[in-house]
C-alpha cells in the first residue's frame, strides 16, 4: 500500500511540474551571440530578437533572428528544445538541442542545427541569476546540402 501511494504522489509531482518560462534568457540581453563557422574559424554572430515558451510543452521555445557571416546576412527562425536539467545547490545546467532555418532568398543560407548547454549561478538570497553561459554547438547545412560547416556561438 505504501508502495502504490508514493508512486501517485511522484505522478502527481510530475504531472503538476512545469519548467520555469526562460524565454528571455535566449534574447542574450538584446547582445548577439559571437562565434565561428567552419574549418577557417570565420567569425559568425547570432541575434535572436523573439523567443516565445510554447504554450503546450513548457520544455521547447520559438525564437527568431538573424545569423551575419561576412555581409551575408540572413534570417532565421526556429526552436529551441530543453532535453535535461541539472539543479545544483549553486550551479545549474540545461542540456538542450536547437533547429533553425534561415529565409531561403540568399546565395549562402541553410539550416543550424546541434545541441545547446546553458549554465547558471543561482543567487538564493536575491533570488536572481547571478552568472550565466550560453553555448550553441553544432552545424550550418545549406539548403542544397553541398555545404557543411562545423557552429559554435557563445553569449557575450
Amino acid at each position: 500500500m505504501k508502495k502504490i501511494l508514493f508512486l501517485f504522489l511522484m505522478l502527481g509531482n510530475l504531472a503538476f511540474s512545469q519548467m520555469p518560462n526562460i524565454e528571455n534568457v535566449w534574447l542574450n540581453n538584446s547582445k548577439p551571440y559571437a562565434g565561428t563557422i567552419g574549418n577557417n574559424k570565420t567569425e559568425m554572430k547570432m541575434k535572436i530578437n523573439i523567443s516565445e515558451q510554447d504554450k503546450k510543452n513548457d520544455q521547447q521555445y520559438f525564437v527568431a533572428g538573424y545569423t551575419l557571416v561576412d555581409r551575408n546576412y540572413s534570417k532565421f527562425e526556429g526552436k529551441i528544445m530543453i532535453t535535461k536539467y541539472k539543479n545544483g545547490t549553486k550551479r545549474n545546467v540545461v542540456f538542450g538541442e536547437y533547429d533553425f532555418a534561415e529565409e531561403p532568398n540568399g546565395k549562402h543560407t541553410g539550416t543550424l542545427k546541434g545541441k545547446f548547454i546553458y549554465t547558471f549561478n543561482w543567487d538564493r538570497k536575491t533570488e536572481k541569476i547571478d552568472s550565466q553561459f550560453i553555448e550553441f554547438i553544432g552545424d550550418w547545412t545549406s539548403y542544397d546540402g553541398k555545404l557543411t560547416y562545423r557552429t559554435n556561438l557563445k553569449n557575450e
